[in-house]
C-alpha cells in the first residue's frame, strides 16, 4: 500500500501537483473493527497525515481503499456513504455491492462475483460435469456467490447433491458435519465458494480421515492462496483467478533482510512477487477513471465495477511432489459470446488424468 502510494506521489502522469497522505489500519478480518475504523475515519483523524514534501494541511479522508472482504466492506459502506466518502475494494467481490442504491460510494478494482458465478457454470457444463456438490462460507461473500452459481448451474442443467454453508467461528461440530457430508455423498466435484481461512479449516478437518479426493472448483478467493497448496489431495483444482501482473519497483525492503539469507529459498506470500493478482493496480480519480498501468486497463461502469477479466489456475503436481499454480486459460467477459472462455494449455485433474466421471446413476 506504502509502495503504491509513493508510486503516484512520484509520478509526473498519475496526479500530477498532488501529494496523497495516508493511515493504514489493520481490521484483522473482524466486522467490529472494521466498523470501528470506518467510525474513526468519519468522525476526523489526526491533525497531520503526512510530513515528508512539505505537506502542512490538516489530514482530511478523500477516500478508503478497503476491506478486502465482502461483509467488512458492506459494513463501512453503511457509514461512510452518507459522507459521500469514495470507497475502493480491491477484493470484495459480492454482487450485492454493485446496487448503487444501496452503496453508492462503493467501488472496487475485482470484478463482481455475479461474472464468476456464470463462468464458473460454463466451466462446469464445459467439461460435462453436471452432478456436482457445494459449500460456501456462511457470508455475503459466500452466500451471494453461491446463489448466483446455483442458479446459473441450473440453467447449465447441473444437478447439485448437496450445498452447505460453514463459517470460521463455527463450532468444531459444524465443520466436522460439513466434512461427513463431503465424504458420503456421491458427486466427486465439489465447487467451493469461501475465503481462504474458512477453507483451511475444512480441509484441515477432511485431512483427519481417509476418503476419496473430489475434484474442487475454486472461487477466486481461495483458489490462488498459496498456503493452500498444501492440501495434496487437492491436487487439480481449477478455478478463476485475478488476473496477474508484474509491477516494476515492487523488490524487497532491503532493510528487512539482515544479509545473510537467499532470497531464492524463502517461500512466504509476501515475499512472492510473482503472483501479485488482487494488488496490481494503481487508482486515480474514480467515477471517469480510465488508464492503463502495467498492462493492465483501469476503468469502471456504472455500477463501479471493471471489466471482469480472470485467469483460469489449475493446481498441478510437479515432479517434486509439491502442487504448483499453473494458468492454463482466460475469462474475458468484454469478448462475444464464444470467445469468453478459452483454455491453452493442458489440465491435470484429482487423479491426474484428464476427465473426471460423473457417479449419479
Amino acid at each position: 500500500m506504502i509502495f503504491a502510494i509513493e508510486e503516484i506521489n512520484n509520478s509526473t502522469e498519475l496526479l500530477p501537483g498532488i501529494k496523497l497522505g495516508y493511515h493504514i489500519y489493520d481490521a484483522c478480518g473482524s466486522v467490529p473493527v472494521a466498523v470501528h475504523v470506518a467510525f474513526q475515519l468519519s468522525n476526523a483523524l489526526d491533525p497531520v497525515f503526512y510530513t515528508g514534501d512539505n505537506c502542512s494541511q490538516s489530514g482530511m479522508v478523500k477516500a478508503v481503499v478497503g476491506e478486502s472482504e465482502s461483509t467488512p466492506s458492506i459494513s463501512m459502506s453503511r457509514i461512510i456513504g452518507p459522507f459521500n466518502i469514495p470507497q475502493v475494494s480491491y477484493f470484495a467481490t459480492c454482487a450485492c455491492l454493485s446496487d448503487k442504491q444501496q452503496y453508492p460510494n462503493f467501488f472496487r478494482t475485482v470484478p463482481s462475483d455475479q461474472f464468476q458465478a456464470d463462468a464458473l457454470a460454463k466451466l462446469v457444463k464445459h467439461f460435462g460435469w453436471t452432478w456436482i456438490g457445494a459449500v460456501r462460507s456462511d457470508s455475503d461473500y459466500g452466500n451471494n456467490g453461491m446463489a448466483s452459481f446455483l442458479d446459473a448451474a441450473r440453467k447449465e442443467g447441473i444437478c447439485v447433491e448437496y450445498s452447505e454453508s460453514f463459517y470460521r467461528t463455527h463450532p468444531r461440530s459444524r465443520i466436522q458435519r460439513v466434512a461427513d457430508v463431503i465424504r458420503r455423498s456421491t458427486a466427486m466435484v465439489v465447487v467451493a465458494f469461501t475465503s481462504p481461512v474458512d477453507l483451511r479449516i475444512l480441509l484441515e478437518e477432511l485431512s483427519l480421515e481417509p476418503f476419496k479426493p473430489r475434484q474442487w472448483i475454486g472461487s477466486e478467493s481461495w483458489v490462488t492462496a498459496p498456503d493452500l497448496l498444501r492440501f495434496s489431495f487437492c491436487a487439480g483444482t481449477i478455478g478463476f483467478g485475478i488476473q496477474k501482473s508484474v509491477i516494476p519497483g515492487a523488490a524487497i525492503d532491503e532493510r528487512l533482510c539482515d544479509g545473510t539469507g537467499d532470497i531464492k529459498t524463502l517461500q512466504s506470500p509476501y515475499t512472492d512477487t510473482s503472483q501479485l493478482r488482487i494488488t496490481n493496480m494503481v487508482l486515480t480519480q474514480l467515477k471517469k477513471v480510465n488508464f492503463s498501468r502495467n498492462g493492465y486497463d483501469v476503468s469502471f461502469d456504472a455500477n463501479g465495477d471493471p471489466v471482469a477479466r480472470y485467469e483460469l489456475v489449475n493446481w498441478q503436481k510437479s515432479q517434486s511432489g509439491s502442487i504448483k499454480l499453473v494458468t492454463v486459460g482466460q475469462y474475458d467477459e468484454s469478448l462475444p459470446v464464444g470467445l469468453k472462455f478459452q483454455i491453452n494449455r493442458n489440465l491435470t485433474w484429482v487423479d491426474g488424468g484428464t476427465q473426471v466421471r460423473n457417479e449419479k446413476q
